[in-house]
């Protein structure tokens, strides 16, 4: 069991090593976009979604725990 994970890890681990000599340092479409001034436009959509995002969790953990402690409250009754 342990060698295959440890198999599994070095392959991964191996993959990853040949992605890094494949690149350059420069990031052309990042220069682009900074240059025409879109970058922002990028950012505040990634900013947008993000706190959507952590919103939407935080409403949904309150309605978890509002039933969860309803179902407590119950179980307790009975």
């Amino acid at each position: 069991m342990k060698s295959t994970r440890f198999t599994i890890l070095l392959l991964l681990l191996l993959n990853t090593l040949s992605a890094f000599g494949q690149g350059s340092t420069e990031v052309e479409m990042a220069d682009v976009l900074r240059q025409d001034g879109k970058i922002y436009t990028v950012v505040l959509g990634l900013v947008v979604i993000l706190t959507a995002m952590i919103i939407l969790l935080i409403r949904l953990d309150r309605k978890v725990f509002r039933m969860e402690r309803e179902w407590k409250n119950e179980t307790k009754g009975r």
